[in-house]
């Protein structure tokens, strides 16, 4: 019998803690950075539902050696919120290497996850993101720089399959990474081209694993909706733990659910609208608290789809939550709802964005030299949220 067919009541652990450096977390699970979401008001409602690592929304390494002040109002945490992780992205080594100087030397996180998975032409067309690790010297040199640069505060990557299917990169990027020194590798199982479309293919994540030296973690991600994904993913794959993006929008009790599954609990029971309702409530205060009222009420507008999705609500009452003005109105809309309706199956599966997959928009000549190390023209972004 292995861990994962444990009867529940027996309560032995799924997986062991997930250490990442000189941190541990009781469940093994990090909450994907992603643009626009995983900001302090997010991390602090996920965070309540369960322990894990929660990473902030995407700084880039040039807005931090410029003191960008939108990049700096983005390094934001809470004071009991630790270990602090903040995800990085730059593709050129110096400008890695001094912003994670910076990072050290002013406090400002205790984790650096670097990204390499961003499938975004925006990014892409720079060379950054999922483009990056094809260029495996530039690439070899950008996670080097960060590692030397960081003492002992842990760096991790996360990265994507490949650019496509005639360019996967992953397995030489992890060996790269593992050998430059980093905490932790975590793979969303796509290539660049697929974006968010599609299945994930978790038989990369199993390859990885078993590429990289045992007693370093790998964490999957990808299609991970319930906790039953969760365990399902660590079942086929050996990961040591897995990433969660697009299935806790509009549901951040799934971190709750996750916790029980990888402690051998049985799982809470699925809330009811009046539940879900109370979450959004608590989602628009935190969002009002940290970006100020009226930007606070207008950025949950975009979650409430999400934590609606399945339940019977009019077409009316619809549009008038997705144009809310304040959290005395939010009040007023969510008071017409029905909220003894029980949690549908409709609001499972899949969520978020997920469009269709299409060709990688990359620099001119990206793929004619994979040991070209040179930085290209333009790449860095000029500022945080892309």
């Amino acid at each position: 019998m292995t861990l994962l067919d444990t009867p529940a009541s027996t309560a032995r652990p799924v997986l062991p803690p997930l250490r990442i450096g000189r941190h541990e977390v009781a469940t093994p699970v990090v909450l994907a950075p992603m643009a626009g979401i995983t900001n302090p008001g997010f991390r602090r409602l996920c965070r309540e539902q369960g322990a894990g690592f929660y990473v902030c929304e995407m700084i880039t390494s040039r807005g931090l050696v410029e003191k960008n002040p939108l990049t700096f109002r983005m390094i934001a945490f809470d004071p009991d919120e630790r270990p602090r992780s903040m995800q990085l992205y730059g593709v050129d080594p110096a400008a890695m290497g001094q912003a994670v100087r910076m990072i050290v030397e002013r406090d400002l996180a205790d984790h650096i996850d670097m990204n390499f998975g961003c499938p975004v032409p925006k990014v892409t067309r720079r060379g950054g993101g999922a483009a990056l690790p094809f260029k495996r010297r530039l690439f070899e040199r950008i996670v080097k720089a960060a590692v030397d640069n960081a003492g002992d505060l842990p760096v991790t990557v996360k990265m994507r399959i490949g650019i496509d299917d005639g360019h996967h990169t992953y397995l030489e990027a992890g060996r790269i990474a593992a050998e430059a020194g980093v905490a932790a590798v975590a793979l969303h199982a796509r290539t660049a081209a697929q974006r968010y479309s599609g299945h994930a293919d978790w038989s990369a994540i199993s390859r990885l694993r078993d590429h990289l030296p045992a007693g370093l973690p790998v964490l999957g991600n990808g299609d991970i909706f319930s906790a039953d994904d969760a365990l399902a993913m660590v079942r086929e794959t050996g990961c040591d733990g897995v990433v969660v993006g697009r299935g806790c929008l509009g549901r951040p009790w799934l971190f709750g659910d996750l916790e029980a599954a990888f402690a051998g609990r049985p799982l809470p029971t699925p809330p009811n609208l009046r539940q879900v309702a109370a979450t959004l409530r608590r989602h628009a205060v935190l969002l009002c608290e940290h970006m100020g009222d009226h930007k606070g009420i207008r950025d949950v507008r975009k979650h409430i789809a999400w934590y609606l999705k399945g339940f019977a609500v009019g077409g009316d009452l619809r549009r008038s939550l997705g144009m809310v003005e304040s959290i005395d109105q939010l009040d007023e809309l969510l008071a017409q709802l029905d909220l003894d309706q029980e949690f549908p199956a409709d609001a499972e599966g899949p969520r978020g964005r997920q469009g269709s997959p299409g060709k990688v928009v990359l620099p001119e000549h990206w793929l004619d030299d994979a040991d070209d190390p040179s930085v290209p023209f333009g790449a860095e972004l000029e500022h945080s949220g892309g």
